[in-house]
């Protein structure tokens, strides 16, 4: 059985971020997890303060975090794979986050419009590019239930300890209406880690295999070394 989580950020991208991607992977190979996916905040603000002078060179700014990861896990046989949790909101105001699965660096570099679709858009666009969309914490005090048409999914357990995210709502939200689950640990310092994911059989080298995984629900969700 193969543990993997699915909703980690990096120092090195996300302003909450504390941990360097390096360290982070250090930690999580002691914690047992075969990889992680790399969620850091896709917002507007990251790219109005990046140096890059092009959309391209932006995304590669964004992508400092992954790309650390990536070489990281190379010394312990782990898988890193690319996500991002978008949201469309300028500064801190009250608005969802999504967790997209199955992005590449090709589709996010030709994609300079993405912070421009909304929340109506970004499902389109995972439909149109066969990603899958999961809600991240809906229960949290500044996010509200997203339009579950829009939505392939819910983060029905999050384990961030500084966020009281309702996961048994979040729960009851996916099973009412047959959305998919996952969990993860909403990585940002120490003392998050292995705090949740998920755990199957199929070890998941890319996010092809990532999304056949979840897509057919080959996994159990990991509640976290607390439970």
């Amino acid at each position: 059985m193969y543990k993997y989580d699915l909703h980690i950020h990096t120092q090195e991208t996300s302003p909450c971020g504390m941990v360097s991607a390096a360290d982070m992977i250090k930690i999580y190979h002691e914690h047992g997890y075969q990889g992680v996916v790399i969620t850091d905040h896709l917002r507007k603000i990251f790219f109005r303060n990046s140096k890059g002078a092009t959309w391209e060179e932006k995304v590669d700014d964004f992508l400092t975090g992954y790309y650390g990861a990536v070489e990281e896990a190379k010394k312990y046989d782990m898988d890193v794979l690319l996500g991002v949790e978008i949201a469309f909101m300028e500064h801190n105001e009250r608005d969802n986050d999504f967790l997209i699965y199955g992005m590449s660096v090709e589709l996010l570099k030709n994609t300079p419009h993405i912070l421009a679709l909304g929340r109506e858009g970004i499902g389109t666009f995972c439909r149109e590019h066969n990603l899958l969309i999961y809600q991240a914490h809906p229960f949290r005090d500044y996010c509200y239930v997203e339009n579950v048409s829009l939505l392939d999914g819910i983060e029905v357990h999050n384990g961030n300890p500084r966020h009281n995210s309702n996961n048994k709502d979040a729960e009851a939200l996916a099973m009412a209406h047959n959305l998919l689950m996952i969990g993860g640990s909403d990585f940002h310092q120490i003392g998050d880690e292995d705090s949740g994911g998920i755990i199957t059989p199929q070890r998941i080298h890319n996010n092809k295999q990532l999304l056949r995984v979840l897509r057919h629900n080959d996994y159990t969700v990991y509640r976290g070394k607390h439970l």
